[in-house]
C-alpha cells in the first residue's frame, strides 16, 4: 500500500480538498494532503463546496490551499489529479511526478472530475458524489 497520497487540481480550494479529506477519512494513518497546479495559495475552501461536504458529513475546516511543485510531488507516493489535461500538465512540467501520477477517476473508467467552481449548487454536489465514488474505489485497490 501507499504510505502518501497528494490529492491536486487547478485552485487547490473545490475538489482537491474534498478528496483529500474522504481519503483521509477512509485511510486513517496514512499522509494525506492537496495542493492545486493553479493554486489560490493561501485561501480557505470554497465555501459551497465546503457546505456541500458539511451536508454530507465531512468538514473541509483548517484547509488552505497550496501550490502544487517538484519539491512537493516527491513527498508523495501516489499523485490523483481531477483531469486528464492535469495528467498532461505533470508530465510536462514534472516528469520526475508523472510515473506516480494517476486519475482520481481511474478505477470508474479513467472518469474525469470536472471544476466546479463558479458554477451551479448542483454541479457541486455532482463533483462530491463522483469524489466519494472514486474515493471508494481508490479505497478498495489500495487495500487489496
Amino acid at each position: 500500500m501507499f504510505d502518501s497520497i497528494l490529492v491536486v487540481c487547478i485552485g487547490n480550494i473545490c475538489r482537491s480538498p474534498t478528496g483529500e479529506r474522504l481519503l483521509r477519512k477512509a485511510l486513517p494513518g496514512i499522509k494525506i494532503d492537496s495542493a492545486g497546479l493553479g493554486a489560490l495559495v493561501g485561501e480557505g475552501t470554497n465555501p459551497i463546496a465546503a457546505q456541500v461536504a458539511a451536508e454530507n458529513g465531512l468538514s473541509l475546516d483548517g484547509h488552505c490551499a497550496q501550490a502544487f511543485s517538484s519539491e512537493l510531488a516527491m513527498q508523495y507516493d501516489l499523485i490523483l489529479v481531477m483531469e486528464k489535461s492535469h495528467l498532461e500538465r505533470i508530465k510536462k512540467n514534472y516528469p520526475e511526478a508523472s510515473g506516480k501520477t494517476m486519475l482520481m477517476g481511474h478505477w470508474q473508467n479513467q472518469l474525469e472530475i470536472g471544476d466546479p467552481y463558479k458554477k451551479s449548487r448542483e454541479m457541486y454536489q455532482l463533483v462530491y458524489t463522483q469524489l466519494a465514488q472514486s474515493t471508494a474505489r481508490w479505497v478498495l485497490a489500495l487495500k487489496k
